[in-house]
Protein backbone atom coordinates (compact mmCIF):
# COMPACT_ATOMS: atom_id res chain seq x y z
CA UNK A 1 0.00 0.00 0.00
CA UNK A 2 1.64 3.31 -0.78
CA UNK A 3 1.84 6.32 1.77
CA UNK A 4 -0.97 8.31 0.44
CA UNK A 5 -3.27 5.54 0.50
CA UNK A 6 -2.32 4.65 4.14
CA UNK A 7 -2.68 8.75 4.77
CA UNK A 8 -6.29 7.99 3.45
CA UNK A 9 -7.21 5.13 5.42
CA UNK A 10 -6.25 7.18 8.44
CA UNK A 11 -7.77 10.62 7.23
CA UNK A 12 -11.40 8.32 6.62
CA UNK A 13 -11.43 6.93 10.04
CA UNK A 14 -10.54 10.18 11.96
CA UNK A 15 -13.81 11.54 10.33
CA UNK A 16 -15.47 8.65 12.31
CA UNK A 17 -13.21 9.36 15.23
CA UNK A 18 -13.79 12.93 15.46
CA UNK A 19 -17.22 13.28 17.96
CA UNK A 20 -16.07 11.11 19.79
CA UNK A 21 -12.13 12.06 20.02
CA UNK A 22 -10.77 14.16 23.27
CA UNK A 23 -10.31 18.16 23.13
CA UNK A 24 -6.52 18.80 23.22
CA UNK A 25 -5.33 21.49 25.61
CA UNK A 26 -1.22 21.15 25.10
CA UNK A 27 -0.98 24.30 26.96
CA UNK A 28 -2.70 23.06 29.87
CA UNK A 29 -1.95 19.61 30.01
CA UNK A 30 1.97 18.72 31.99
CA UNK A 31 4.25 16.81 29.74
CA UNK A 32 3.93 13.12 29.90
CA UNK A 33 7.09 11.72 29.34
CA UNK A 34 10.33 13.60 29.80
CA UNK A 35 13.04 11.17 30.86
CA UNK A 36 16.16 10.57 28.54
CA UNK A 37 15.01 8.16 25.88
CA UNK A 38 17.74 5.40 25.73
CA UNK A 39 19.69 5.69 22.39
CA UNK A 40 19.59 3.33 19.77
CA UNK A 41 23.59 2.89 19.65
CA UNK A 42 23.31 1.60 23.61
CA UNK A 43 20.63 -1.19 22.83
CA UNK A 44 22.56 -4.05 21.11
CA UNK A 45 24.60 -5.36 24.09
CA UNK A 46 24.50 -8.63 25.74
CA UNK A 47 22.68 -7.47 28.52
CA UNK A 48 19.36 -4.75 29.39
CA UNK A 49 20.26 -1.33 29.28
CA UNK A 50 18.00 1.50 30.22
CA UNK A 51 17.45 5.37 30.57
CA UNK A 52 20.26 6.64 32.51
CA UNK A 53 17.26 8.29 34.61
CA UNK A 54 16.60 4.91 35.32
CA UNK A 55 17.57 1.93 36.69
CA UNK A 56 16.85 -2.29 37.37
CA UNK A 57 17.21 -4.88 39.40
CA UNK A 58 16.79 -8.56 38.52
CA UNK A 59 14.33 -10.32 40.51
CA UNK A 60 13.60 -14.53 40.26
CA UNK A 61 14.86 -15.66 37.45
CA UNK A 62 13.91 -19.05 36.47
CA UNK A 63 15.45 -22.04 38.56
CA UNK A 64 15.34 -20.42 41.89
CA UNK A 65 13.59 -21.50 44.86
CA UNK A 66 9.97 -20.06 45.18
CA UNK A 67 10.61 -20.27 48.88
CA UNK A 68 13.78 -19.35 50.66
CA UNK A 69 14.40 -22.89 51.69
CA UNK A 70 13.55 -24.94 48.41
CA UNK A 71 15.95 -26.65 46.01
CA UNK A 72 18.51 -24.18 44.28
CA UNK A 73 19.11 -23.90 40.98
CA UNK A 74 20.75 -26.66 38.76
CA UNK A 75 21.00 -27.09 35.16
CA UNK A 76 19.80 -28.93 33.59
CA UNK A 77 16.54 -28.95 35.17
CA UNK A 78 14.98 -32.37 37.34
CA UNK A 79 11.18 -32.75 37.67
CA UNK A 80 11.00 -32.48 41.03
CA UNK A 81 13.04 -29.52 42.06
CA UNK A 82 11.57 -27.69 39.15
CA UNK A 83 8.51 -27.79 40.88
CA UNK A 84 9.54 -25.94 43.68
CA UNK A 85 11.51 -23.30 41.70
CA UNK A 86 10.08 -20.32 39.07
CA UNK A 87 9.44 -21.81 35.75
CA UNK A 88 10.62 -20.86 32.55
CA UNK A 89 9.76 -18.73 29.71
CA UNK A 90 8.74 -15.97 31.55
CA UNK A 91 6.05 -13.64 29.92
CA UNK A 92 2.58 -12.04 31.28
CA UNK A 93 2.89 -10.92 35.03
CA UNK A 94 0.73 -8.79 37.69
CA UNK A 95 1.49 -7.62 41.50
CA UNK A 96 -1.11 -8.20 43.99
CA UNK A 97 -0.30 -5.85 46.82
CA UNK A 98 -0.07 -6.98 50.52
CA UNK A 99 0.64 -3.65 51.77
CA UNK A 100 2.94 -0.94 51.29
CA UNK A 101 6.40 -2.52 50.85
CA UNK A 102 5.15 -6.62 50.06
CA UNK A 103 3.23 -8.50 47.54
CA UNK A 104 2.29 -11.20 45.19
CA UNK A 105 3.89 -11.68 41.64
CA UNK A 106 1.76 -14.19 39.55
CA UNK A 107 4.20 -14.84 36.26
CA UNK A 108 3.10 -16.97 33.23
CA UNK A 109 5.67 -19.33 32.15
CA UNK A 110 4.54 -19.97 28.34
CA UNK A 111 8.49 -21.01 26.43
CA UNK A 112 10.67 -23.31 27.16
CA UNK A 113 12.72 -25.68 24.44
CA UNK A 114 13.85 -28.76 24.91
CA UNK A 115 17.62 -27.42 24.56
CA UNK A 116 17.21 -24.82 27.17
CA UNK A 117 15.62 -26.66 29.85
CA UNK A 118 17.16 -30.38 29.38
CA UNK A 119 20.05 -29.70 27.08
CA UNK A 120 18.36 -32.32 25.00
CA UNK A 121 17.28 -31.81 21.17
CA UNK A 122 14.53 -34.45 22.15
CA UNK A 123 13.20 -36.07 25.69
CA UNK A 124 14.72 -39.61 26.59
CA UNK A 125 13.23 -40.80 29.59
CA UNK A 126 9.73 -39.86 30.62
CA UNK A 127 11.31 -37.54 33.58
CA UNK A 128 12.77 -35.32 30.89
CA UNK A 129 9.27 -34.77 29.74
CA UNK A 130 7.94 -34.10 33.37
CA UNK A 131 10.37 -32.02 33.91
CA UNK A 132 9.82 -29.78 30.92
CA UNK A 133 6.35 -29.72 31.83
CA UNK A 134 7.06 -28.95 35.40
CA UNK A 135 9.10 -25.74 34.22
CA UNK A 136 5.52 -24.50 32.40
CA UNK A 137 2.55 -23.36 33.24
CA UNK A 138 2.63 -20.35 36.72
CA UNK A 139 4.20 -19.01 39.77
CA UNK A 140 2.70 -17.10 42.84
CA UNK A 141 5.10 -15.87 44.76
CA UNK A 142 5.51 -13.31 47.37
CA UNK A 143 8.24 -10.47 47.25
CA UNK A 144 9.31 -7.59 49.71
CA UNK A 145 10.82 -4.48 49.18
CA UNK A 146 13.57 -3.53 51.98
CA UNK A 147 15.65 -0.28 51.59
CA UNK A 148 15.29 0.04 47.62
CA UNK A 149 15.44 -4.08 46.97
CA UNK A 150 13.30 -6.57 46.04
CA UNK A 151 13.48 -9.50 47.27
CA UNK A 152 11.58 -13.04 47.69
CA UNK A 153 10.05 -14.21 51.04
CA UNK A 154 8.79 -16.86 52.83
CA UNK A 155 5.01 -16.92 52.09
CA UNK A 156 1.85 -19.19 52.41
CA UNK A 157 0.96 -18.06 48.85
CA UNK A 158 3.93 -19.16 46.85
CA UNK A 159 3.47 -22.21 44.67
CA UNK A 160 3.76 -23.49 41.14
CA UNK A 161 0.94 -24.32 38.89
CA UNK A 162 2.61 -26.90 36.02
CA UNK A 163 0.82 -28.98 32.84
CA UNK A 164 0.23 -31.41 35.61
CA UNK A 165 -1.48 -29.39 38.48
CA UNK A 166 -5.24 -30.42 38.82
CA UNK A 167 -7.68 -27.92 37.28
CA UNK A 168 -11.27 -27.21 37.05
CA UNK A 169 -13.50 -26.36 34.35
CA UNK A 170 -16.29 -23.96 34.71
CA UNK A 171 -19.27 -22.20 32.43
CA UNK A 172 -21.17 -23.02 29.24
CA UNK A 173 -18.93 -25.82 27.94
CA UNK A 174 -17.66 -27.72 31.57
CA UNK A 175 -19.86 -30.04 31.01
CA UNK A 176 -19.65 -31.16 27.23
CA UNK A 177 -18.98 -33.94 25.77
CA UNK A 178 -15.96 -32.42 23.94
CA UNK A 179 -13.69 -32.36 27.13
CA UNK A 180 -14.04 -35.96 28.13
CA UNK A 181 -12.08 -38.65 26.99
CA UNK A 182 -13.08 -41.94 26.81
CA UNK A 183 -10.03 -42.78 29.21
CA UNK A 184 -11.95 -40.72 31.94
CA UNK A 185 -8.73 -38.98 32.65
CA UNK A 186 -8.92 -36.12 35.78
CA UNK A 187 -8.49 -32.43 34.14
CA UNK A 188 -4.60 -31.70 34.69
CA UNK A 189 -2.86 -28.36 33.45
CA UNK A 190 -1.87 -25.17 31.82
CA UNK A 191 0.26 -24.69 29.40
CA UNK A 192 1.62 -22.16 26.58
CA UNK A 193 0.56 -19.21 29.57
CA UNK A 194 1.54 -16.09 27.47
CA UNK A 195 -0.24 -12.45 28.10
CA UNK A 196 -2.62 -12.00 31.15
CA UNK A 197 -5.14 -9.92 32.87
CA UNK A 198 -6.78 -9.52 36.35
CA UNK A 199 -10.12 -9.07 37.94
CA UNK A 200 -11.85 -6.47 39.97
CA UNK A 201 -12.28 -9.05 42.74
CA UNK A 202 -8.96 -9.86 42.68
CA UNK A 203 -7.80 -13.09 40.67
CA UNK A 204 -5.55 -13.43 38.10
CA UNK A 205 -6.19 -14.20 34.57
CA UNK A 206 -3.84 -16.64 32.76
CA UNK A 207 -4.03 -17.12 29.03
CA UNK A 208 -3.29 -20.09 26.99
CA UNK A 209 -1.68 -19.70 23.69
CA UNK A 210 0.61 -22.12 21.99
CA UNK A 211 -0.54 -24.93 23.03
CA UNK A 212 -1.31 -26.93 19.48
CA UNK A 213 3.10 -27.06 20.21
CA UNK A 214 2.78 -29.30 22.70
CA UNK A 215 0.79 -32.13 20.77
CA UNK A 216 2.11 -34.80 18.16
CA UNK A 217 2.02 -38.20 17.45
CA UNK A 218 4.88 -41.13 16.04
CA UNK A 219 2.39 -42.53 14.06
CA UNK A 220 0.40 -41.20 11.03
CA UNK A 221 -2.13 -38.77 11.95
CA UNK A 222 -4.23 -36.71 9.46
CA UNK A 223 -5.71 -33.72 11.27
CA UNK A 224 -9.47 -32.78 10.98
CA UNK A 225 -10.57 -29.34 9.45
CA UNK A 226 -10.67 -28.20 13.82
CA UNK A 227 -7.35 -29.30 14.29
CA UNK A 228 -6.03 -27.26 11.35
CA UNK A 229 -7.70 -24.12 11.96
CA UNK A 230 -6.23 -24.79 15.16
CA UNK A 231 -2.30 -25.75 13.98
CA UNK A 232 -2.34 -29.23 15.18
CA UNK A 233 0.69 -30.95 13.01
CA UNK A 234 2.28 -34.63 13.71
CA UNK A 235 5.46 -33.34 15.34
CA UNK A 236 4.35 -30.26 17.09
CA UNK A 237 6.84 -27.71 18.39
CA UNK A 238 9.25 -30.47 19.13
CA UNK A 239 8.61 -31.04 22.65
CA UNK A 240 7.96 -34.67 21.95
CA UNK A 241 6.20 -34.77 25.04
CA UNK A 242 3.88 -37.49 23.09
CA UNK A 243 6.47 -39.98 22.78
CA UNK A 244 6.24 -40.51 27.09
CA UNK A 245 2.74 -39.10 27.97
CA UNK A 246 0.08 -40.26 25.99
CA UNK A 247 -2.48 -37.39 26.88
CA UNK A 248 -0.59 -35.60 24.32
CA UNK A 249 -0.46 -38.18 21.53
CA UNK A 250 -3.01 -37.19 18.91
CA UNK A 251 -3.45 -40.58 17.50
CA UNK A 252 -4.35 -42.05 20.75
CA UNK A 253 -8.02 -42.48 20.79
CA UNK A 254 -8.26 -42.71 24.82
CA UNK A 255 -7.45 -38.97 24.98
CA UNK A 256 -9.21 -37.38 21.63
CA UNK A 257 -10.48 -34.41 23.75
CA UNK A 258 -7.63 -33.89 25.81
CA UNK A 259 -6.59 -30.80 22.96
CA UNK A 260 -9.81 -29.61 23.46
CA UNK A 261 -9.08 -28.98 27.36
CA UNK A 262 -6.40 -26.88 26.41
CA UNK A 263 -6.86 -22.80 24.79
CA UNK A 264 -8.82 -20.93 27.62
CA UNK A 265 -8.54 -18.43 29.67
CA UNK A 266 -7.52 -19.45 33.69
CA UNK A 267 -8.95 -18.20 36.59
CA UNK A 268 -6.34 -18.21 39.59
CA UNK A 269 -7.05 -16.93 43.31
CA UNK A 270 -3.52 -15.83 44.00
CA UNK A 271 -4.33 -15.82 47.64
CA UNK A 272 -5.86 -19.01 48.74
CA UNK A 273 -3.42 -21.27 47.46
CA UNK A 274 -5.68 -24.00 48.17
CA UNK A 275 -7.65 -23.13 45.36
CA UNK A 276 -8.10 -25.03 41.98
CA UNK A 277 -7.47 -22.96 38.61
CA UNK A 278 -10.60 -22.99 36.74
CA UNK A 279 -10.56 -22.68 33.38
CA UNK A 280 -13.66 -20.34 31.97
CA UNK A 281 -15.35 -21.45 28.83
CA UNK A 282 -17.25 -18.50 28.24
CA UNK A 283 -14.23 -16.63 27.08
CA UNK A 284 -13.79 -19.38 24.35
CA UNK A 285 -11.31 -21.57 23.29
CA UNK A 286 -8.40 -20.03 20.72
CA UNK A 287 -4.41 -18.73 21.28
CA UNK A 288 -5.53 -16.47 23.73
CA UNK A 289 -2.84 -13.77 24.02
CA UNK A 290 -4.33 -12.01 26.77
CA UNK A 291 -7.66 -10.80 28.72
CA UNK A 292 -8.15 -7.29 29.72
CA UNK A 293 -11.12 -6.61 32.06
CA UNK A 294 -12.73 -3.40 32.01
CA UNK A 295 -16.16 -2.07 34.23
CA UNK A 296 -18.56 -0.55 32.28
CA UNK A 297 -20.70 2.41 33.50
CA UNK A 298 -23.60 -0.35 34.33
CA UNK A 299 -21.13 -2.37 36.30
CA UNK A 300 -21.22 -5.40 33.72
CA UNK A 301 -17.36 -6.41 32.78
CA UNK A 302 -15.63 -6.88 29.47
CA UNK A 303 -12.83 -8.98 28.51
CA UNK A 304 -10.75 -7.72 25.57
CA UNK A 305 -8.80 -10.61 24.01
CA UNK A 306 -6.32 -10.90 21.22
CA UNK A 307 -6.17 -14.67 18.96
CA UNK A 308 -2.45 -14.30 18.27
CA UNK A 309 -2.74 -16.02 14.97
CA UNK A 310 -1.88 -14.80 11.42
CA UNK A 311 -5.15 -13.56 9.99
CA UNK A 312 -7.21 -14.70 13.20
CA UNK A 313 -9.67 -12.25 15.33
CA UNK A 314 -10.23 -9.80 18.38
CA UNK A 315 -12.84 -10.94 20.76
CA UNK A 316 -15.04 -9.31 23.45
CA UNK A 317 -16.87 -11.11 26.69
CA UNK A 318 -19.54 -9.45 27.41
CA UNK A 319 -20.98 -10.43 31.73
CA UNK A 320 -24.87 -10.82 31.74
CA UNK A 321 -25.23 -8.50 34.91
CA UNK A 322 -23.25 -6.33 37.02
CA UNK A 323 -20.34 -7.98 38.38
CA UNK A 324 -20.70 -7.38 41.73
CA UNK A 325 -23.94 -8.47 42.04
CA UNK A 326 -23.12 -11.62 40.04
CA UNK A 327 -20.33 -11.89 42.26
CA UNK A 328 -22.55 -11.03 45.79
CA UNK A 329 -24.79 -13.72 44.70
CA UNK A 330 -21.74 -16.39 44.10
CA UNK A 331 -21.59 -16.48 40.69
CA UNK A 332 -18.82 -15.89 38.87
CA UNK A 333 -19.18 -13.24 36.37
CA UNK A 334 -17.21 -15.07 33.91
CA UNK A 335 -19.69 -18.12 33.38
CA UNK A 336 -22.55 -15.93 32.28
CA UNK A 337 -22.29 -13.78 29.20
CA UNK A 338 -21.90 -13.71 26.07
CA UNK A 339 -19.05 -13.41 23.62
CA UNK A 340 -18.36 -11.37 20.59
CA UNK A 341 -15.96 -11.24 16.99
CA UNK A 342 -15.09 -7.70 15.55
CA UNK A 343 -15.82 -6.76 12.49
CA UNK A 344 -14.24 -3.72 11.35
CA UNK A 345 -15.56 -1.62 8.34
CA UNK A 346 -13.25 0.43 6.51
CA UNK A 347 -15.87 3.80 7.57
CA UNK A 348 -14.09 3.69 11.05
CA UNK A 349 -16.88 1.65 12.19
CA UNK A 350 -16.73 -1.64 13.35
CA UNK A 351 -19.07 -4.37 14.52
CA UNK A 352 -19.58 -7.23 17.67
CA UNK A 353 -21.06 -10.29 16.41
CA UNK A 354 -22.54 -12.37 18.73
CA UNK A 355 -21.20 -15.97 18.77
CA UNK A 356 -24.46 -17.60 19.73
CA UNK A 357 -25.43 -21.24 18.46
CA UNK A 358 -28.85 -19.39 17.75
CA UNK A 359 -27.67 -17.50 15.12
CA UNK A 360 -28.58 -19.19 11.59
CA UNK A 361 -25.09 -18.99 10.66
CA UNK A 362 -23.83 -21.22 13.12
CA UNK A 363 -26.73 -23.18 14.06
CA UNK A 364 -26.26 -25.15 10.60
CA UNK A 365 -22.90 -26.15 11.46
CA UNK A 366 -22.72 -26.52 15.47
CA UNK A 367 -24.36 -28.63 17.93
CA UNK A 368 -24.87 -26.56 20.77
CA UNK A 369 -23.29 -23.63 22.63
CA UNK A 370 -20.27 -25.47 23.90
CA UNK A 371 -19.53 -26.60 20.40
CA UNK A 372 -19.61 -22.70 19.32
CA UNK A 373 -17.00 -22.34 22.93
CA UNK A 374 -14.56 -25.01 21.55
CA UNK A 375 -14.29 -24.26 17.87
CA UNK A 376 -14.39 -20.73 18.27
CA UNK A 377 -12.23 -19.67 15.52
CA UNK A 378 -14.67 -21.55 13.31
CA UNK A 379 -17.10 -20.14 14.55
CA UNK A 380 -16.55 -16.61 14.37
CA UNK A 381 -15.41 -17.06 10.30
CA UNK A 382 -18.65 -17.76 9.41
CA UNK A 383 -19.72 -14.50 11.08
CA UNK A 384 -17.60 -12.88 9.01
CA UNK A 385 -15.49 -11.49 11.43
CA UNK A 386 -12.48 -9.45 10.31
CA UNK A 387 -9.06 -11.23 10.13
CA UNK A 388 -6.15 -9.56 11.42
CA UNK A 389 -2.33 -9.51 11.63
CA UNK A 390 -1.28 -11.46 15.11
CA UNK A 391 -3.68 -9.50 17.23
CA UNK A 392 -2.31 -9.69 20.98
CA UNK A 393 -2.26 -8.00 23.98
CA UNK A 394 -4.68 -5.03 24.98
CA UNK A 395 -5.44 -2.37 27.18
CA UNK A 396 -7.97 0.13 28.23
CA UNK A 397 -6.34 3.84 27.71
CA UNK A 398 -7.50 6.78 30.14
CA UNK A 399 -9.31 8.43 26.84
CA UNK A 400 -11.57 5.49 27.19
CA UNK A 401 -10.24 3.68 24.05
CA UNK A 402 -9.10 0.03 24.21
CA UNK A 403 -5.50 -0.48 22.51
CA UNK A 404 -4.60 -3.93 20.72
CA UNK A 405 -1.17 -4.28 18.86
CA UNK A 406 -1.12 -6.30 15.95
CA UNK A 407 2.44 -7.58 16.11
CA UNK A 408 3.22 -8.12 12.10
CA UNK A 409 2.02 -10.40 9.21
CA UNK A 410 4.64 -11.55 6.74
CA UNK A 411 1.56 -13.30 5.01
CA UNK A 412 -0.57 -10.84 4.32
CA UNK A 413 -1.12 -10.14 0.23
CA UNK A 414 -4.29 -8.34 0.49
CA UNK A 415 -4.21 -4.89 2.64
CA UNK A 416 -7.48 -3.73 4.40
CA UNK A 417 -7.99 -0.63 6.37
CA UNK A 418 -7.57 -2.51 9.81
CA UNK A 419 -4.90 -4.17 8.30
CA UNK A 420 -3.01 -1.58 6.01
CA UNK A 421 0.34 -3.16 4.97
CA UNK A 422 0.70 -6.24 2.75
CA UNK A 423 3.12 -7.68 3.96
CA UNK A 424 2.85 -5.93 7.49
CA UNK A 425 6.66 -6.70 8.58
CA UNK A 426 6.56 -3.94 11.46
CA UNK A 427 3.19 -3.96 12.75
CA UNK A 428 0.93 -1.63 14.16
CA UNK A 429 -1.46 -0.64 16.93
CA UNK A 430 -4.77 -0.40 16.18
CA UNK A 431 -7.59 1.44 19.03
CA UNK A 432 -11.07 1.40 19.36
CA UNK A 433 -14.01 3.03 21.71
CA UNK A 434 -17.30 1.45 22.25
CA UNK A 435 -20.55 3.04 21.28
CA UNK A 436 -23.36 3.71 23.64
CA UNK A 437 -25.08 -0.20 23.64
CA UNK A 438 -21.93 -1.81 23.20
CA UNK A 439 -22.40 -3.51 19.90
CA UNK A 440 -20.86 -1.12 17.98
CA UNK A 441 -17.46 0.47 17.56
CA UNK A 442 -15.13 3.44 16.05
CA UNK A 443 -11.33 2.77 15.37
CA UNK A 444 -8.53 4.31 13.94
CA UNK A 445 -4.66 2.94 13.85
CA UNK A 446 -2.93 4.72 16.74
CA UNK A 447 1.04 4.03 15.65
CA UNK A 448 2.57 2.40 12.65
CA UNK A 449 5.95 0.37 12.98
CA UNK A 450 6.84 1.33 9.28
CA UNK A 451 5.91 5.14 10.17
CA UNK A 452 8.27 5.22 12.84
CA UNK A 453 10.68 2.68 11.35
CA UNK A 454 13.70 5.36 10.38
CA UNK A 455 13.23 7.05 12.91
CA UNK A 456 15.31 6.95 16.78
CA UNK A 457 12.80 5.95 18.22
CA UNK A 458 12.27 2.81 15.73
CA UNK A 459 10.32 -0.25 16.68
CA UNK A 460 9.00 -2.93 15.22
CA UNK A 461 6.09 -6.02 16.20
CA UNK A 462 4.63 -4.33 18.80
CA UNK A 463 3.40 -6.88 21.39
CA UNK A 464 2.66 -6.13 24.93
CA UNK A 465 0.83 -2.88 26.15
CA UNK A 466 -0.44 -1.46 29.49
CA UNK A 467 -1.61 1.95 29.85
CA UNK A 468 -1.48 3.90 32.45
CA UNK A 469 -4.43 6.20 34.03
CA UNK A 470 -2.31 9.57 33.22
CA UNK A 471 -2.01 8.96 29.19
CA UNK A 472 0.92 7.23 28.62
CA UNK A 473 1.53 3.50 26.63
CA UNK A 474 3.68 1.11 27.41
CA UNK A 475 4.87 -0.84 24.39
CA UNK A 476 7.07 -3.84 24.18
CA UNK A 477 8.53 -5.88 21.21
CA UNK A 478 8.25 -9.18 20.25
CA UNK A 479 10.68 -9.45 16.87
CA UNK A 480 13.03 -8.12 14.88
CA UNK A 481 14.60 -4.43 14.94
CA UNK A 482 15.97 -2.04 13.13
CA UNK A 483 19.80 -2.46 12.70
CA UNK A 484 20.27 -5.29 15.30
CA UNK A 485 18.47 -3.11 18.14
CA UNK A 486 17.13 -5.76 20.98
CA UNK A 487 13.89 -6.07 21.95
CA UNK A 488 12.43 -2.76 23.72
CA UNK A 489 10.15 -1.17 25.98
CA UNK A 490 8.85 2.11 24.09
CA UNK A 491 6.46 4.90 26.18
CA UNK A 492 4.15 6.80 24.26
CA UNK A 493 1.74 9.88 24.88
CA UNK A 494 -1.30 8.80 23.71
CA UNK A 495 -2.71 12.56 23.25
CA UNK A 496 0.63 13.40 21.30
CA UNK A 497 1.67 10.58 20.17
CA UNK A 498 5.15 11.13 21.20
CA UNK A 499 7.97 8.00 21.75
CA UNK A 500 10.70 7.38 23.53
CA UNK A 501 12.61 4.37 24.51
CA UNK A 502 12.76 3.44 27.70
CA UNK A 503 14.69 -0.30 28.09
CA UNK A 504 15.90 -2.67 25.52
CA UNK A 505 16.76 -6.17 26.24
CA UNK A 506 19.50 -8.58 25.36
CA UNK A 507 20.14 -10.30 21.80
CA UNK A 508 17.61 -13.15 21.09
CA UNK A 509 15.13 -11.98 23.77
CA UNK A 510 11.13 -11.17 24.06
CA UNK A 511 10.48 -7.72 26.23
CA UNK A 512 7.01 -9.12 28.06
CA UNK A 513 4.80 -8.81 30.74
CA UNK A 514 4.08 -5.35 32.37
CA UNK A 515 3.16 -5.06 36.47
CA UNK A 516 2.87 -2.11 38.56
CA UNK A 517 2.84 -1.49 42.03
CA UNK A 518 -0.07 0.58 43.23
CA UNK A 519 1.93 3.72 43.18
CA UNK A 520 3.14 3.61 40.36
CA UNK A 521 6.82 3.61 41.25
CA UNK A 522 8.21 0.12 40.17
CA UNK A 523 7.54 -1.33 37.19
CA UNK A 524 7.89 -5.43 36.48
CA UNK A 525 8.68 -6.30 33.16
CA UNK A 526 10.34 -9.32 31.63
CA UNK A 527 13.01 -10.82 30.12
CA UNK A 528 12.12 -14.17 28.19
CA UNK A 529 13.71 -16.72 26.20
CA UNK A 530 17.37 -14.52 26.54
CA UNK A 531 19.49 -15.33 24.09
CA UNK A 532 16.82 -18.27 22.89
CA UNK A 533 18.71 -20.33 25.75
CA UNK A 534 22.09 -20.17 23.66
CA UNK A 535 24.80 -19.65 25.62
CA UNK A 536 27.29 -18.09 23.01
CA UNK A 537 24.61 -15.65 22.52
CA UNK A 538 24.22 -14.18 25.95
CA UNK A 539 24.46 -15.63 29.29
CA UNK A 540 22.25 -13.26 31.20
CA UNK A 541 21.33 -12.74 34.11
CA UNK A 542 24.81 -13.88 35.08
CA UNK A 543 28.10 -12.07 34.70
CA UNK A 544 29.88 -15.23 36.41
CA UNK A 545 32.91 -17.63 35.10
CA UNK A 546 31.22 -20.93 34.56
CA UNK A 547 27.53 -20.20 34.76
CA UNK A 548 26.92 -20.09 31.27
CA UNK A 549 22.89 -21.18 30.48
CA UNK A 550 21.04 -17.88 29.74
CA UNK A 551 17.89 -17.63 32.70
CA UNK A 552 14.46 -15.88 31.51
CA UNK A 553 14.09 -13.97 34.78
CA UNK A 554 11.81 -10.71 35.63
CA UNK A 555 13.20 -6.74 36.04
CA UNK A 556 12.00 -3.97 38.68
CA UNK A 557 12.27 -1.31 36.76
CA UNK A 558 12.48 2.20 39.06
CA UNK A 559 12.86 6.08 38.28
CA UNK A 560 16.27 7.26 40.03
CA UNK A 561 14.51 10.27 41.53
CA UNK A 562 11.83 7.79 42.80
CA UNK A 563 8.97 8.94 40.28
CA UNK A 564 6.04 7.58 38.45
CA UNK A 565 7.83 5.23 35.76
CA UNK A 566 6.96 6.12 32.69
CA UNK A 567 7.49 10.15 33.38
Amino acid sequence: MSFSRRQLAKSCVGIALAALAPIAHSGLKKRLIDFKALPSSLGKGKMPAISKDYEYQVLVPWGDPLQPQGPNYSWPANWKDQQEQIGVGHDGIAYFSLGKDNGLLAINHEYGRNLHVLGLEDPVTREHVLASQSAHGVSIVEITNENGQWAKKQSKYSRRIHVNSPVEFSGPAAESELLINPANNPCLGTLSNCANGRTPWGTYLTCEENFNLFFGSDKAFTPTYAQKRYGYSQKGGGYGWYQFDERFDLVNEAFKNEGNRFGWVVEIDPMNPRSLPIKRTGLGRFKHEGASVVESKDGRISVYMGDDSRFEFIYKYVSSRPWREMYNLGKNPLDSGDLFVAQFSASGHGNWLKLDVRQPLLSRHFASQADVLVNTRLAATLLGATPMDRPEWMTEGSNGFIYCSLTNNSRRKTPDAANPQAPNLHGHIIRFREEENGKKFVWEIFISGIDHYESESSFSSPDGLWADSDGRLFIQTDGDQRDGLNNQLIVADTNTGETRRLLTGVPGCEITGIAVTPDQRTMFVNIQHPGRGDPAITNFPHRLDGVTVPRDCTLAIRRKNGGIVGS
